[in-house]
């Protein structure tokens, strides 16, 4: 039964891959024209067990945005270990709307196709601050991270760092086949609507 879900996973897998290659040329593109290379940001993130692996996602920063980090740090808007800006000054214009829009994310199929990653589980964070989690935190670290976090498509996003943990950790806990087609649905309405915003924004 687990190699026939294995090989129905791949090959839905390897689909929506193809499916996707024209939207990732495209995105591409948009990239070098509007900020030249390089077009990818690859980062060293903690996955299963504690195991670090290289992430993939389209860049959507300025080409020395790690170096521009301690200027920003003021305008932090996250608790707890982790550092984010909704509005961070060191987007580029494609960035923003890529990064808002959940579609810099999109490069982590291959993340996925190479077994590092699943479609849906936590969030993967760097190594300096997954370094930081308390033991009881550990837990996320039971699955594989994710593409799609029922942390982000449920709302958990907007409140505090300890709520996201035990969002985590509730969903390595009850995780199931009908509980991840639920935040599938839930995070493809999430994306129309971000993209439906963000658009607007934009024009």
């Amino acid at each position: 039964m687990k190699i026939l879900s294995f090989i129905l996973f791949m090959l839905f897998l390897n689909c929506l891959i193809l499916v996707c290659i024209p939207i990732l040329i495209f995105i591409s593109l948009i990239i070098v024209m509007t900020s030249g290379l390089p077009i990818f940001f690859i980062e060293d993130r903690v996955g299963l067990n504690g195991k670090n692996f290289r992430l993939f996602k389209f860049r959507t920063m300025v080409k020395n945005a790690p170096r521009l980090k301690s200027k920003v740090k003021y305008l932090n808007e996250a608790d707890g270990p982790v550092f984010k800006i909704h509005h961070d000054p060191r987007f580029t214009k494609i960035g923003r709307y890529l990064s808002h829009t959940g579609l810099d994310e999109l490069p982590q199929l291959f993340n996925v196709l190479k077994g590092e990653m699943a479609l849906i589980g936590p969030r993967p964070l760097p190594i300096a601050e997954s370094s930081k989690l308390k033991s009881w935190q550990l837990k996320r670290l039971q699955i594989k991270p994710g593409i799609i976090s029922p942390w982000i498509v449920s709302g958990y996003h907007n409140q505090s760092f300890s709520k996201w943990m035990k969002s985590d950790i509730k969903y390595v806990q009850n995780k199931n086949f009908f509980i991840d087609v639920v935040v599938l649905i839930q995070s493809i309405v999430f994306v129309i609507k971000q993209l439906i915003h963000e658009t607007k924004i934009s024009i």
